[in-house]
């Protein structure tokens, strides 16, 4: 029940005692606002992992050629694997069950020409699946098709950043791109949500790439999505049996780590989200020992308190006062300084954490937050041990006789 003398006595009590009162509020605002801050840099690191994985697809296994360490029927050691076209179709051939897509990607560096503009980029020469694996947004016109891979056309898809540097303002469709002595016709212009580094690249079909390399049919590098229904058990056992099917193709001892390098987006992923989450885990204990730390110091404040009031209350209870409304008193006191510090510290966490954004980038930690539910619990829960930490020194004083509380010093 609302009383307006209770509430003026606890002013004038707090009025009183500012240090006392700004020491018991620092601590509970403090521990609030260090563990909503430590819990959302925790937040912030699954960010980070996931930004850096979810850009491009991760149900995907990345091959590349290395050099052999062994020799193997025949073949000396420091052998050089390279990939080539039918590659490509005997993994379709035997991985059906499997597979859900496969490109070959042949990456080069070319001086972009139109009119005046000129720059370097990389070229990126691949198959019409490419565009699902990097998760490639067309802004104008399309992607390079199966009829350009079919006909090695010199059509090329420019990223925003390229279409920005040499076009200007000029629409770059169907213009064309001078790629060292070659004339490529622009047919689309992407964007990417990897940032202007994904953007400034073109891309060619591969057998385009490779006619103008002395019409070879070689292989840089081969991506291989495989249907997300398979799950982590089943990409571990594709790239094992992808692995030993390969070795067995360009005869590399099956013991030979150099030869072959198979990269596990999907295994790389589960094992960062799990670091990730070990990390949150203890950033959260300590984030929870620091509201600990402020529950003691709330409850060590309180014991000082009441022990200093010690003669007042038993003026207090000698006029009449009965042992519930001391407590009350007391209880309502604590109640109140732990819940306007409690929510000052969470407010001033929860400002801070959207106020950093990518500042911290570099230190692995991207737009850290916090869930509402999360940081209103958490200062719930303070306030609640902060009321317990008045209770029990307000309970013991309440029991002191009146005569005894009159005597103390």
């Amino acid at each position: 029940m609302f009383s307006k003398d209770r509430w003026q006595e606890i002013f004038e009590t707090i009025k009183k005692n500012r240090l006392r009162t700004f020491l018991s509020g620092f601590t509970v605002a403090l521990g609030i606002f260090i563990f909503i801050v430590l819990f959302g840099f925790g937040n912030g690191l699954k960010n980070s992992f996931g930004k850096f994985f979810l850009d491009d697809a991760t149900n995907t296994l990345w091959l590349f050629g290395g050099k052999t360490s062994k020799p193997y029927k025949g073949f000396k050691a420091d052998r050089r694997i390279e990939f080539e076209n039918s590659d490509l179709t005997d993994i379709g051939q035997n991985f059906a069950f499997y597979l859900e897509s496969i490109t070959p990607r042949i990456t080069r560096g070319a001086r972009a020409r139109y009119k005046n503009n000129s720059d370097n980029y990389s070229t990126r020469a691949v198959g019409p699946s490419h565009q699902i694996v990097e998760k490639t947004i067309m802004m104008k016109g399309r992607y390079i098709n199966q009829a350009d891979v079919k006909d090695a056309t010199k059509n090329i898809v420019i990223g925003r950043m390229v279409a920005k540097d040499l076009f200007k303002d000029e629409d770059p469709m169907g213009k064309y791109v001078e790629l060292g002595s070659s004339a490529f016709k622009v047919v689309g212009v992407f964007q990417d949500e990897g940032g202007d580094r994904e953007e400034r690249l073109i891309y060619m079909p591969y057998t385009t790439r490779q006619v103008l390399e002395k019409n070879n049919d070689k292989i840089s590098q081969i991506i291989v999505s495989f249907r997300p229904e398979i799950g982590h058990a089943g990409a571990l056992a594709f790239e094992k049996q992808l692995r030993l099917f390969m070795k067995n193709k360009k005869a590399i001892d099956p013991t030979d780590e150099n030869g072959i390098y198979i990269r596990n987006v999907a295994d790389q992923l589960k094992k960062n989200q799990q670091f990730a989450a070990v990390l949150q885990l203890i950033v959260t204990f300590v984030g929870i020992g620091t509201l600990i730390a402020g529950i003691i110091g709330i409850s060590n404040i309180m014991v000082f308190v009441v022990k200093e009031r010690t003669k007042e209350l038993g003026i207090r209870k000698a006029l009449g006062a009965t042992p519930k409304s001391v407590i009350n008193m007391i209880l309502h006191e604590s109640i109140f300084i732990t819940t306007i510090s409690g929510f000052v510290g969470m407010i001033g966490g929860i400002i801070l954490l959207k106020s950093i954004g990518e500042e911290l980038k570099d230190f692995f930690i991207l737009n850290p937050y916090i869930e509402s539910s999360t940081a209103v619990f958490s200062t719930f829960l303070l306030i609640l041990f902060g009321a317990i930490a008045g209770y029990i020194p307000a309970k013991r004083a309440a029991s002191i006789k009146p005569i005894v509380a009159l005597r103390d010093e």
